[in-house]
């Protein structure tokens, strides 16, 4: 089975823009805010949604299963409160549930967090709670800097988060650490914002003994770990500098990278340097980077042409495509057993 850890709902019907755009303005000029009830999408427009696009790329590259949430440039935690994020982070996390109804043999849900700058994330919880309850989600993904590009919030380390940790650890599911809009000029969205996060996510782990207080606790760092495995001897040397075990013991029972690298030397660096256990398949199509490749007259986001072209094992790929998967998203496999899979 080929399960893509890493989706988003990029194909929405216009309706949820235009829906979230009517909010951003009631933010603006302080008129009411607009009613969820008054979204109104349809199955038949999720079907053609989601069949014409992400289904359709699926069963053209072999993908069986995709984990799926909120679009992350969509979750633009720094507008508004937490009444804003939290109904819209509820309307964007019920689209998804509906996904996985419709698709349920091909989507899974994971969860968007209404987090916001300087809000307690305890906050999220209950959001965090009827996701996992009453929709079946896996996974969530947590956004380390809700400002925007500003980083003001605490290190993931702090404790500042462990709240969230606790119900993380309760309900057993792993936190994908994915930050959304930038609205800092200085970082492009995604192609800095998104892997400064990556690289920052990792370290503000590296520096702490974050996962000594929660053994259990799983992240997962998108986009290949950003900077972390072209320069796996840097992270290796500071954690010697500062006194920390060796990073397969300090961290790599709790850290795990997804395959969203576009081209083929990337991906071979990626399963050269960081251990197979530790790696997740996945491709974040349709995403940030939807364009063919001129080299190889391929997507780029076709991830899985350069992992079976990446001169592994059979167990390896096998662990990458699902064994991990199942390991690491311990809900998705109870899900997956379940339906017989």
């Amino acid at each position: 089975m080929i399960i893509d850890c890493h989706g988003h709902f990029t194909t929405a019907p216009p309706a949820l823009e235009q829906w979230r755009t009517r909010q951003i303005a009631a933010v603006a000029d302080g008129t009411p805010m607009p009613r969820a009830s008054e979204l109104r999408i349809s199955d038949d427009e999720i079907r053609a949604a989601i069949e014409h696009n992400q289904l359709r790329a699926m069963r053209e590259r072999g993908h069986d299963l995709t984990i799926f949430s909120p679009r992350a440039i969509f979750m633009a935690h720094h507008i508004g409160n937490f009444q804003v994020s939290s109904a819209w982070a509820a309307i964007c996390n019920e689209l998804c549930y509906r996904v996985s109804v419709l698709f349920p043999d091909h989507f899974v849900p994971a969860a968007m967090l209404p987090q916001s700058p300087g809000v307690d994330p305890a906050t999220c919880a209950d959001e965090l709670r009827r996701c996992i309850e009453q929709y079946g989600n896996v996974a969530v993904n947590l956004n380390p800097d809700p400002s925007g590009g500003h980083w003001t919030s605490p290190p993931l380390s702090d404790r500042y988060w462990y709240p969230l940790y606790e119900k993380l650890v309760e309900y057993d599911v792993p936190a994908m650490i994915h930050v959304s809009q930038s609205c800092n000029a200085c970082f492009h969205t995604t192609g800095a914002h998104y892997l400064n996060g990556d690289t920052t996510a990792f370290m503000q782990c590296l520096d702490s003994n974050l996962f000594h207080d929660f053994p259990t606790l799983r992240f997962v760092i998108p986009h290949g770990g950003g900077a972390v495995p072209y320069h796996w001897g840097r992270f290796r040397g500071l954690a010697q500098a500062l006194q920390k075990p060796r990073l397969q013991e300090h961290l790599l029972n709790n850290i795990y990278f997804d395959t969203c690298v576009y081209h083929q030397p990337g991906i071979d660096l990626l399963t050269q340097v960081i251990p197979i256990d530790n790696l997740l398949f996945a491709s974040e199509m349709i995403g940030a980077v939807r364009g063919i490749d001129p080299d190889t007259g391929h997507h780029f986001d076709d991830t899985r042409r350069y992992i079976n072209a990446g001169g592994l094992s059979p167990q390896a790929r096998h662990q990458i495509f699902e064994g991990n998967a199942r390991r690491v998203y311990p809900r998705l496999d109870a899900r997956l057993r379940a339906q017989g899979r």
